[in-house]
């Protein structure tokens, strides 16, 4: 059986896919975006942290992270205070309903994870994280 080997295509247009899947997803059963999502995640990992440590862990800008964070805190998802050490940074921090938020996610989450691994041996899931990895660094500084 001949594959595809057009990867930068396959890789767009499967991400594209994924992220409008997840964003429908996460919207209607956890009622907040795919984004507010993944710094749900970040910050349930790191209660506290710094806005542009989410940022960076996001991949987004340090200006989106702000509109990002106004949003949440509107939505009742995280709280942000000044850090102690430095008045400039914020610091985010979890509510109560936005670690419910997290776990709803994680929850749902969950089944597409299993659905996007079934079929695939370790060894060959293994590989398939070894090259998005590669393909992730392309944009790094060297």
């Amino acid at each position: 059986m001949k594959h595809d080997r057009r990867y930068i295509y396959l890789l767009n247009t499967a991400q594209k896919s994924l992220s409008r899947h997840i964003e429908r997803h996460m919207t209607h059963t956890a009622g907040i975006s795919a984004t507010q999502a993944g710094a749900l995640f970040v910050i349930r990992a790191h209660d506290g942290a710094l806005s542009g440590e989410v940022a960076s862990a996001l991949d987004i800008a340090p200006s989106a992270m702000t509109g990002l964070a106004d949003r949440m805190v509107k939505s009742g998802l995280i709280d942000r205070r000044v850090d102690d050490q430095d008045r400039r940074s914020f610091r985010l921090w979890l509510t109560d309903a936005g670690r419910q938020a997290a776990l709803q996610a994680m929850t749902e989450l969950a089944p597409l994870n299993t659905r996007l691994t079934q079929g695939f041996t370790d060894n060959e899931l293994e590989v398939v994280s070894r090259w998005l990895s590669a393909v992730r660094s392309i944009g790094e500084p060297v």
